[in-house]
């Protein structure tokens, strides 16, 4: 009888499209098998018996941020170190972005920078490109990055003389993703309402972090999703609006998609717990993002879009900015980094806002921490636990509690803006292609082990109704 590597036994597996008690065999990075738990569990080299706990697909976040570098700032990570957040965090794959420096940093050379660097990666890596600056030459940058298996761009509607992109650049970049079957990434932020809003809150004086939320409104997020959805409609490109932080836009999104327009929404766990309030409080700089917190009522109505499966994914935007750099400016917004660290802790927030202690809502979570975001990145074997698929797991009580302590975690910066929360959903154990790299015994570095992940077309991945795993009967 041949012996598996791994069996995680007698456990409840779940999947975005439901769940079984079964013993999971898994054997040279793959899933070989689901057994049902009724039967004898098969031999391995490592059986872990995970009864009475979930075992989960392990996460997809298809929005984290690496060694990035915009403007005067450079976030303080590397790969190997957000990496190993990424695992201890139960996320098994991460995708970052390409984003040129400057004007002398073309979208190629930007991804190839990136795909260098992701060779210390501790999990799976996938890329997004980004353009900037439309020239004669960006076609076949395009198509020379999906020939690398990087298929999806990101475009920027804010941010002026860094990352933005104007109009004329977006609907050309839209285009050439139709034409090469990639998938569109947005942050939709209406730059010139933001640009007056700013001005007007500087002449008064009232410039610092304790206004950061009143500088960008709604209204500039909701425009800027209407106009970008617009494009898309005209022309035929599918469209994955990242951070979505109103329910207004994720409306705009699920109104578009019942037209036929591919679209999807994104949002991030700080937009699902923290209100604006926060820039009242006693470290407002912890909070600097954009778009920024919403009210508590937004929150709230987001909430309710996510439980009522509205919003596709949820990510992190993890940026690894430590306070030093956060207090520098923060008497000036104009002048701050603005990004949060996450990729450790999407995770417990998610989790504890979808899934009851006795694991009811579970599917749910699968699908917006795991399914959905595999499917939409064009992401074969990742996002469900199947036979054949890459063994990427996360076991997980759903009933214990911890509270977050931001210096306790791992992503090298010196706070996180969940500090202080009692949350549930924390990987009890985590495995990684196959290697158990969590457990009891604490972290097992797998060194560079992770792989680049070239993807496919997107609208043979993710074009039609979305697939997820039912379970046959238990064998």
């Amino acid at each position: 009888m041949d012996i598996a590597d791994l069996v995680i036994a007698n456990g409840t597996v779940v999947n975005a499209g439901g769940r079984r008690k079964a013993h999971v065999v898994i054997d040279g990075g793959r899933v070989t098998a689901l057994v049902g738990a009724a039967g004898q569990v098969p031999a391995a080299d490592r059986v872990v018996d995970a009864s009475g706990r979930l075992v989960l697909p392990g996460g997809v976040d298809g929005h984290c941020h690496i060694a990035q570098v915009t403007g005067r700032w450079r976030t303080l990570d590397d790969y190997a170190l957000t990496s190993t957040a990424a695992l201890w965090g139960g996320t098994t794959t991460i995708l970052d972005f390409g984003i040129p420096r400057d004007a002398s940093e073309t979208p190629l050379e930007a991804a190839r920078n990136k795909l260098e660097l992701a060779g210390q990666s501790r999990c799976d890596v996938g890329l997004h490109a980004s353009v900037i600056d439309w020239d004669d030459s960006v076609p076949a940058q395009l198509e020379e990055l999906a020939g690398l298996g990087i298929r999806s761009v990101k475009l920027y509607m804010t941010n002026r003389g860094t990352t933005m992109a104007d109009n004329d650049t977006v609907l050309k970049v839209m285009r050439q993703m139709a034409r090469l079957d990639g998938l569109t990434y947005i942050h939709a932020e209406h730059d010139a309402i933001i640009a007056d809003c700013t001005q007007q809150h500087a002449a008064r004086g009232e410039i610092g972090i304790g206004h950061l939320h009143r500088t960008r409104p709604e209204l500039a997020e909701e425009a800027s999703v209407q106009e970008v959805l617009a494009m898309a409609g005209y022309t035929g490109a599918p469209v994955y609006f990242v951070h979505q932080s109103t329910p207004g836009a994720v409306d705009l999104v699920a109104e578009a998609r019942s037209r036929g327009v591919a679209a999807y929404s994104e949002t991030c766990p700080h937009y699902l717990v923290l209100d604006d309030g926060v820039y009242a409080g006693r470290c407002p700089e912890w909070y600097a993002c954009c778009p920024p917190m919403r009210s508590a009522r937004t929150v709230a109505a987001l909430r309710e879009r996510l439980r009522a499966g509205a919003i596709d994914t949820v990510s992190s935007d993890h940026s690894c900015y430590d306070l030093s750099q956060k207090i520098r400016h923060c008497d000036d917004i104009r002048q701050m980094p603005h990004g949060l660290p996450g990729v450790e802790t999407r995770m417990p927030v998610v989790f504890t806002q979808l899934v009851a202690p006795d694991g009811a809502g579970a599917e749910r979570f699968v699908q917006v921490f795991a399914a959905a975001p595999a499917r939409l990145n064009a992401l074969p074997g990742k996002g469900a636990v199947a036979e054949g698929g890459d063994a990427d797991l996360v076991v997980v009580d759903p009933s214990e509690e911890r509270t977050v302590d931001g210096s306790a975690l791992h992503m090298g910066t010196d706070f996180s803006p969940f500090d202080g929360r009692v949350l549930r959903g924390w990987p009890q154990l985590v495995v990684a292609a196959g290697r158990v790299v969590l457990d009891r015994d604490g972290f097992h570095d797998p060194g560079p082990a992770g792989r680049f992940l070239a993807r496919g077309g997107f609208r043979e991945a993710a074009g039609g109704p979305l697939a997820v795993p039912a379970f046959e009967a238990a064998r």
